[in-house]
């Protein structure tokens, strides 16, 4: 069926219907993005902010509300600061800890040479040169800690004077890396000891204890070698963090821990399928709440703590359906403030009932652009691999869907590798705009995601195009089969491990695909190791660097490299590359592209030279969903 005009008519349904009911990048971009601040001092209010795009300004701008807890209309609220918790300010209200950069060393040329003031240079002796989207220059984030004197911070002191490390850590690290304990005589921080290639080969990040009275620090977790981050006291003074135990794998089981004086118990290790991904103590200390990836959402959990009993903890699912528990902001009583989306609903605020695990939805920022909006259909399927297990695939119909038509289908190849694909709202690789648009999307739960136990999630890792391309023909596949699906108009499309899913598959689709769309995907794995910051993702999921001939695991991982699979590529494609994405970075975009261009394969560039790994501006975004959609109606009419 031929499509008619740009975000137009792609499928002959009701045009009436049809335009009433689609979402456009346009409508996307306009929504107000919900975060949860806190409760209210007296716990009777959620405080939430709201951001909100213009895409005339390119820029967002930012409100603060508050709504009963019991629920009811929310106000807008000019000083948020005053209703909240200063969780900054000690339990005795004498001092008050802020993080600011520092100066520790001599990298730009104006440093080194200030008479050559036109100069813009950089000077590296080491690694870790660049990481994300920005240039290391010498400056590090530390954490300072100041006497309040009639309400105003005094003199502050550097916890970390003269240390090349970072507090809160980069590059998403935010006030929750440092933190008071309830004592008021303790600071707790977060940070990564160690500089240059040390540093980009690590994930060893370790709780430090600073002690006020006496200005020494202890490291609280440094028998652990992976990750440890997010810590959290009760009002006993126990601490809780997540962890993760291997050095280097940045998608290692995460596990909450808690300390009791020097004793520390493990809760979560119990459960095979379980991967914290953010929590909060209850109110009475005597456990914890927590949400994880499970069965393709992100469910509310509750676990106990035993203390210094020889008791085993005890996990238990508060909530159940088809949505993403995002966030946890803040308990009073048997209700606790949590996110939440679903593929049809941007994040808003809602109140659970611990008691029974029903939801109440407390903010209502979107509620009228959505209610305008088709809902569309996500169905659960179980498909069996080609090694005979069962894998989760989400497929999500667009709006008014009639089974008696057919319908062009995308495969959307998820990024991570090792994230989950759950009921998650994406303001790029949004289902419901794809569907809206009149494509069936088909999202695998594929080999490398949580929450279908640690084997799975880890099956990936040094197999990148093993398994995990099968599972991706195994799901499109099955969905094939049906009537509605039209086989000769079926895409491929994916970000980052996703993007290099693209590649990869481009060169052993056997004809299955005729669109491919890959945004910042890995295309030569030589040169990914060569350039990316983190080295130390690349030598877990590729085995090492690629001059090491003995080590059989990179040798082989090092094979599968899309590049090596040009010859085969036969048909178009569309790449997108972000000229400040320094974990994927511009070399493999140009790379691909230029290897299309020389096959004379009709293909197509994006680039994005201000955008990093992701797309933030709101007139970018709206360039790469036009771009985007323009691609899929030129090679899937």
């Amino acid at each position: 069926m031929k499509k008619t005009g740009f975000l137009g008519g792609l499928l002959l349904l009701s045009l009436a219907t049809y335009a009433q009911n689609r979402l456009t990048p346009e409508q996307l971009w306009k929504l107000g993005r919900v975060s949860g601040l806190g409760l209210s001092k007296d716990k009777k209010y959620v405080l939430y902010a709201v951001s909100t795009p213009s895409i005339e300004e390119n820029k967002s701008s930012r409100k603060t509300y508050r709504v009963p807890i019991a629920g009811g209309p929310a106000v807008e609220v000019d000083d948020p600061d005053a209703l909240l918790e200063n969780t900054k300010i000690s339990s005795d209200g004498k001092h008050i800890i802020r993080s600011e950069p520092v100066k520790v060393l001599d990298i730009t040329s104006a440093d080194k040479y200030p008479d050559l003031k036109k100069s813009n240079a950089y000077v590296y002796t080491s690694l870790n040169y660049r990481h994300w989207d920005t240039w290391e220059d010498g400056k590090f984030d530390h954490v300072f800690v100041a006497p309040l004197e009639n309400g105003k911070p005094g003199k502050a002191r550097d916890l970390m004077p003269n240390e090349p490390y970072d507090c809160p850590q980069k590059p998403f690290g935010g006030e929750e890396d440092y933190i008071w304990h309830p004592d008021g005589k303790h600071i707790l921080y977060v940070t990564k000891k160690k500089f240059g290639a040390e540093y980009a080969v690590s994930t060893n990040t370790d709780l430090y204890e600073y002690d006020l009275t006496t200005g020494t620090t202890r490291n609280l977790t440094e028998e652990n070698k992976g990750y440890d981050v997010n810590p959290e006291y009760n009002q006993q003074g126990q601490l809780a963090w997540m962890q993760m135990k291997r050095d280097g794998f940045e998608s290692d089981k995460q596990d909450l821990v808690v300390m009791n004086g020097t004793v520390k118990m493990n809760l979560t290790q119990q459960r095979d399928d379980i991967h914290v991904e953010g929590f909060k103590w209850a109110e009475d200390g005597r456990s914890l709440f927590f949400y994880a990836p499970i069965d393709g959402t992100v469910q509310l959990f509750r676990v106990t703590y035993p203390g210094l009993t020889k008791m085993m903890p005890v996990i238990s699912q508060i909530t159940k359906g088809d949505f993403d528990v995002t966030g946890i902001v803040g308990q009073t009583g048997n209700t606790l403030i949590v996110s939440r989306t679903t593929m049809n609903n941007p994040t808003e605020l809602f109140a659970v009932d611990l008691t029974g695990g029903s939801m109440k939805q407390l903010t209502h920022v979107n509620d009228d652009t959505m209610k305008g909006l088709g809902v569309c259909k996500t169905e659960r399927r179980l498909v069996t691999t080609t090694d005979k297990k069962k894998m989760l695939v989400w497929v999500i119909y667009p709006p008014g869907f009639d089974a008696s038509k057919k319908y062009p289908t995308l495969l959307y190849c998820q990024g991570g590798p090792q994230s989950p694909l759950t009921q998650s709202y994406s303001y790029r690789w949004n289902f419901q705009l794809m569907a809206s648009q009149g494509y069936i999307v088909v999202a695998p739960n594929r080999r490398g995601m949580p929450g279908h136990g640690t084997a799975w999630n880890e099956d990936i890792s040094k197999d990148w195009g093993g398994q995990v391309l099968k599972d991706y023909l195994s799901a499109i596949d099955e969905v094939a089969k049906e009537p509605f699906v039209d086989k000769n108009r079926l895409g491929c499309v994916g970000p980052s491990f996703g993007g290099y899913s693209v590649f990869a598959l481009a060169g052993t689709h056997e004809k299955r695909f005729k669109s491919f769309i890959a945004h910042d995907g890995v295309f030569d794995f030589k040169s990914m190791y060569g350039t990316t910051e983190e080295l130390f993702f690349v030598d877990w999921e590729f085995g090492g660097p690629y001059w090491d001939k003995k080590n059989k695991a990179a040798g082989k991982s090092f094979e599968m490299s899309p590049s090596n699979f040009v010859d085969k590529w036969d048909t178009p494609i569309f790449i997108i590359q972000g000229g400040r994405d320094y974990r994927v970075p511009i070399e493999q975009g140009l790379q691909a592209f230029q290897a299309a261009q020389l096959r004379g394969i009709k293909s197509k560039l994006l680039y994005l030279p201000d955008e990093n790994h992701w797309v933030l501006t709101a007139q970018n975004a709206l360039v790469w969903q036009r771009e985007f959609y323009k691609w899929l109606e030129e090679t899937l009419k």
